[in-house]
């Protein structure tokens, strides 16, 4: 395989906008950024998508301002799953302009609800928002969650898991696998093997031993993850996509990445990955 396509998140950089986003990937080394519609400006989409343009970034893995069918406890936003699930299907037809690889969304958590209620009201949300990408020509993709944040973020967190809810779904959808998710649920590598045909992009990271939670993510190759590993069984399972640095680093930690200068942040995150892109074989 050639050189693997790499692109940046705008989770990675939360406090930059838009536009400073797309200076910094793009001066970083970067050939993609993962859009965040919280940082498009509002009626402006024409003007960012030339911006987008001009920038020479492709956008990849799209992140919608809602990004779940059942709520979030770690952020705001309405408690009606079907109030979401038409917030992401809009969502998903404004990222369309910008002609993205995949649009992800999550299940959200169980919460009180009964299980099997809170199944059915996913398996239809997540069978709407599929439905709107077809309609625009755009695959979304649904990601796991690690099992630590689990209460707060999502029903599954692992890729068989994943694989039976989209099967009940019945509508085609993506699996959006990302390192830090999936890194340790067990016989990662083989299901890896056997699923990357639907894996649209893949996020990429690194885990601190011990982590300080979900927003204390590391860049590729300064944590304790097997990446070469992970990158080997990509490539065996026919995985040959974007791979995205999605790098949450909370500022409230006094060795936060957010602190780093945006350009070196990337440049940093690009090399680490590109090295354990290298050892892959090894």
């Amino acid at each position: 395989m050639t050189q693997p396509r790499f692109s940046v998140s705008e989770f990675s950089t939360m406090p930059l906008s838009f536009e400073e986003d797309l200076a910094a990937y793009a001066a970083g080394g970067s050939e993609g950024i993962g859009l965040a519609e919280a940082k498009l400006p509002e009626g402006r989409d024409d003007e960012s998508l030339a911006k987008l343009r001009d920038s020479g970034l492709k956008a990849t893995i799209c992140l919608p301002a809602g990004l779940s069918v059942l709520p979030l406890p770690p952020f705001p936003g309405p408690d009606d799953p079907q109030e979401r699930v038409e917030s992401l299907c809009a969502s998903v037809r404004r990222l369309a302009v910008f002609d993205p690889v995949t649009v992800l969304c999550l299940t959200g958590p169980v919460g009180d609800r009964d299980p099997q209620e809170a199944r059915k009201i996913v398996v239809e949300g997540l069978r709407e928002v599929a439905r709107a990408g077809e309609e625009v020509g755009v695959r979304v993709a649904l990601e796991p969650i690690h099992s630590s944040a689990r209460d707060d973020f999502s029903m599954v967190d692992n890729i068989p898991d994943a694989v039976d809810l989209l099967d009940e779904v019945g509508v085609p959808m993506g699996v959006l696998f990302d390192t830090w998710h999936l890194w340790d649920t067990p016989d990662v590598l083989d299901h890896i093997r056997t699923h990357a045909h639907r894996f649209p992009a893949v996020h990429v990271n690194d885990w601190r031993d011990p982590t300080r939670g979900w927003d204390d993510r590391l860049l590729p190759g300064d944590g304790i993850m097997d990446l070469p590993a992970i990158f080997g069984a990509l490539e065996a399972g026919g995985f040959d996509g974007w791979y995205d640095l999605e790098i949450f680093s909370t500022e409230t930690y006094p060795d936060s990445l957010l602190k780093l200068d945006p350009v070196e942040l990337v440049r940093r995150g690009k090399a680490g990955f590109l090295r354990a892109w290298e050892a892959r074989h090894r």
